[in-house]
């Protein structure tokens, strides 16, 4: 039986109370819909501040914020952006088209295409979120999308320059200045200015996701994200203070955030929780981290590892890092996590800022049927079909009259049939009133 050393001060997933949140956010959907651009403009003043001229920043606005951005920004915005194109490329070249012969003359295939657009959404708020633009963004132009819009909201009534610059250094079409429930409204069903995109990926707080869920269908989204989640499997060899600035490194995204550790050392354990009591009085960001400690933050003591990779995969944790010292077991261990980070030589804030895999992970147990935002999300795999041998197409006619019928559909019965007697031997009776259907098979 796992002993807990500390538990959560709120049991249950961490949620916020978000009881009003869908239909406020229903509203200003609704309100887009009916009246475009204006409603656009009222809600990013309502909630915002922000009302400039245009929201679409033009190619020498971006110019003038891009040349303001400091040197070292843009070098290193560039270096994580090369990362995340080249892990991209890669996956986009493991996808290949294909086209198989399965009977004579009988041609199947599948290719990926790319969606024709897509929305990148970049939060901001409190912080400027870069390397969001680099997930979402760089991704949809390695998969080839054609057209990708970018959103990101000012910050405190300021242009965010590095958000800006990283948006375009990654290669949106179009930069859009504009926030919250009414920047996702805008880019699913379109207004006066923007035309509307096909499929709507990055982050946002509740209001976001929930306009996320409520378009979804009229367009196509990432998947529903909630909050950052960590969960660190260690044992004895861990550090203990490695493993405490790791826990708080995700617990600082919001209060909401869980962090969890499970280890088969109960010295350890006890160990980072003290570590974790001492750095948190001076963390900078003590104001979000602290709460998700207190009300989200776990530690958990198990027998063994296979133990502990169990436990684990019941959390389905949006990242799980592992502190072991064969870190690669859990390769072949576990199967529920959004990502895995291996070892102490890396650590989440890599997959966060700089390491070149995408933080666009799947929240709240979601890790148990599917995995993140990746270049295949930007991917439509669609089939199709060719027979070149006209016996082939005889064959499968027959075939498709019969099967057709058992199921009571007579008019595919009827296409089967026709090339059935075109291509092959039997016949086909056209009597008014009599089953049509090749003569042999009556």
């Amino acid at each position: 039986m796992p002993e807990v050393l500390k538990s959560p001060a709120r049991t249950g997933q961490a949620r916020q109370d978000t009881t009003a949140v869908p239909d406020r956010v229903g509203e200003i959907i609704a309100d887009v819909r009916a009246r475009g651009d204006v409603a656009v403009r009222e809600h990013s003043q309502r909630f915002d501040s922000w009302s400039p001229e245009s929201f679409r920043l033009s190619a020498a606005e971006i110019e003038r914020v891009v040349s303001g951005v400091d040197d070292q920004v843009l070098a290193d915005i560039r270096f994580v952006q090369d990362q995340v194109r080249t892990f991209a490329r890669h996956q986009r070249e493991s996808m290949r088209d294909i086209e198989v012969e399965t009977l004579p003359g009988v041609h199947l295939g599948h290719r990926h295409l790319p969606v024709a657009a897509a929305g990148a959404y970049v939060p901001g708020g409190r912080y400027p979120l870069t390397a969001s633009a680099h997930m979402t963004i760089v991704t949809a132009k390695v998969a080839g999308v054609p057209r990708v819009v970018a959103c990101t909201p000012p910050i405190r009534g300021e242009v965010p320059a590095a958000t800006v610059a990283a948006m375009h250094l990654a290669g949106a079409d179009e930069i859009h200045l504009l926030g919250g429930v009414q920047a996702m409204a805008a880019m699913a069903v379109g207004t006066e200015s923007m035309d509307r995109v096909d499929l709507i990926a990055g982050p946002g707080n509740a209001y976001v996701a929930e306009a996320k869920r409520q378009l979804f269908g009229e367009v196509g989204i990432d998947l529903f994200a909630g909050p950052t989640e960590i969960l660190i499997v260690a044992d004895g060899s861990a550090d203990p203070f490695v493993v405490a600035v790791d826990l708080l490194s995700q617990a600082e995204h919001g209060p909401d955030s869980p962090a969890v550790l499970v280890t088969t050392s109960a010295e350890l354990g006890r160990s980072v929780l003290e570590h974790v009591e001492r750095l948190l009085p001076d963390m900078p960001t003590r104001d979000f981290a602290a709460p998700a400690w207190r009300d989200h933050g776990e530690i958990v003591v198990v027998d063994s590892l296979a133990e502990a990779f169990s436990v684990a995969d019941g959390y389905a944790s949006e990242h799980v890092q592992i502190l072991t010292e064969n870190p690669r077991q859990a390769l072949d261990r576990m199967t529920q996590y959004g990502a895995l980070f291996l070892g102490e030589g890396t650590c989440v804030s890599y997959g966060d800022k700089v390491i070149g895999t995408n933080h666009v992970l799947p929240t709240r147990g979601a890790a148990r049927y599917t995995g993140g935002l990746w270049v295949g999300k930007y991917l439509k795999t669609a089939t199709y079909q060719e027979v070149t041998d006209p016996a082939a197409s005889a064959r499968l006619g027959e075939v498709c009259g019969r099967a057709s019928r058992v199921e009571l559909f007579e008019g595919h019965a009827r296409s089967g049939d026709v090339r059935a007697a075109k291509y092959g031997d039997a016949t086909v009776s056209w009597a008014s009133g009599t089953p049509w259907a090749p003569v042999g098979q009556r």
